[in-house]
């Protein structure tokens, strides 16, 4: 699919993919149960019939009462506004590539075994290893099991948050990992490369062979889990998430999000070429064109793969950046097309003011409300083409100014 990127990034991203995506949704908070011994007594029967075993549910709940800290922070999920190129700057820098390639050194053999056994490219384990903890720096402080039971006993998502702390209570009943070594962030996601319980349960891996996976301390476990994960959804071996391609002058938008997804040969044909010049290893391959900021900024060629990393975080930006850190990590430099001067993210009260000024030029983008809709494309893309612009599609801050004028 030809796309651009929109203008808002979940704020609480790593939990995206593996807490299920629908997490970031907000639900009723309700209150407290006015006992917490009451709703410990209450779970142990379901906990028992998940194969639980009494001395570990004990020590699990050892000192735990309900966490205000942990409810208050399910409403303070505002939105976060940043252009991609925002998104990116944050998150790879010299620094954070550096760092990647002496764990690359200090982690090869684990690595190589683990692309040996799974096909995931070492870069790969270790761009995400970066994105979520910063390669072990910070993997979230929270008693895992303390945090769910609170957003469970207090009503937000229960269903959800309580299928993972059953979850995370048989992970410590089969030995992983004792209870107070479970730790992560508020939300529930673990250890160095942040797994769900339930993803634990599916994925996680006992590399070291010690008996335990232990995605907390092991980082060999840890690095073998995520490449399990990844080829579980398919990785597929020996190839690369994408490439920083350039379009020619002239190019025809509406050809390419008529094509949505192609052939590398048919994207090839329409003039798309590698920043590198280098010829596209496999012709037959399909991918999708992504601009994150428009026609006047990077240009990507999406493969299969990068598909795969967003079953870890569905969020492009998320996966651009995962993919830029391991080309970083094995010797790679910026991009070759600078991002666009001066742009920036709309809040909603500027999105609904580009739908308004939109309307006054009479452009049908429906009722203004802030949401960028197939109206609204729509209108974007008919501006656009009257005034001699780029059809790509995008909104920015850039576009608002114009239309400002």
């Amino acid at each position: 699919m030809f796309v651009v990127d929109g203008s808002t990034v979940p704020f609480y991203r790593r939990l995206s993919a593996l807490a299920l995506a629908g997490l970031l949704c907000l639900g009723t908070a309700l209150p407290a149960a006015a006992n917490s011994a009451d709703f410990v007594r209450a779970l142990w029967p379901d906990a028992a019939a998940r194969g639980v075993n009494r001395s570990a549910y004990d020590a699990a709940f050892a000192n735990y009462s309900y966490q205000p800290k942990v409810m208050e922070l399910t409403g303070k999920q505002p939105e976060f506004r940043q252009t991609v190129q925002q998104y990116l700057d944050k998150r790879i820098t010299n620094g954070q590539a550096a760092k990647g390639q002496a764990m690359r050194q200090e982690w090869r053999q684990t690595l190589s075994g683990a692309q040996q056994r799974w096909g995931v490219q070492p870069e790969i384990v270790l761009a995400i290893w970066g994105m979520e903890t910063n390669f072990g720096g910070f993997m979230g402080g929270e008693n895992t099991i303390h945090a769910l039971a609170t957003l469970t006993e207090g009503g937000y998502r229960a269903s959800f948050f309580r299928e993972e702390l059953l979850t995370a209570l048989r992970i410590v009943s089969d030995g992983h990992v004792s209870p107070d070594k479970m730790t992560g962030s508020w939300a529930g996601a673990m250890g160095h490369t942040q797994f769900m319980p339930t993803s634990f349960m599916r994925y996680a891996v006992d590399y070291n062979g010690d008996g335990r996976k232990d995605i907390w301390n092991s980082v060999q476990d840890a690095l073998g889990s995520t490449a399990n994960y990844l080829n579980n959804f398919k990785w597929r071996p020996g190839e690369t998430w994408g490439y920083e391609v350039r379009l020619p002058q002239g190019f025809d938008f509406a050809a390419a999000r008529q094509a949505e997804r192609a052939p590398l040969s048919q994207w090839q044909a329409m003039g798309i070429t590698r920043v590198s010049g280098k010829a596209f290893p496999r012709q037959s391959d399909v991918g999708r064109l992504y601009l994150p900021a428009g026609a006047s900024g990077p240009a990507f060629l999406l493969l299969p793969n990068f598909d795969v990393i967003k079953r870890y975080n569905n969020s492009d930006s998320y996966a651009l950046a995962v993919g830029h850190l391991a080309d970083r990590i094995i010797g790679g430099g910026e991009f070759a097309t600078p991002w666009p001067a001066g742009d920036y993210a709309l809040t909603a009260a500027q999105r609904t003011q580009l739908q308004t000024l939109l309307a006054r030029a009479g452009y049908d983008v429906g009722t203004p409300d802030g949401v960028v809709g197939p109206k609204t494309q729509a209108a974007v893309l008919a501006y656009q083409n009257r005034a001699g612009l780029p059809a790509d599609g995008y909104v920015s801050g850039l576009l608002l100014e114009r239309l400002q004028r």
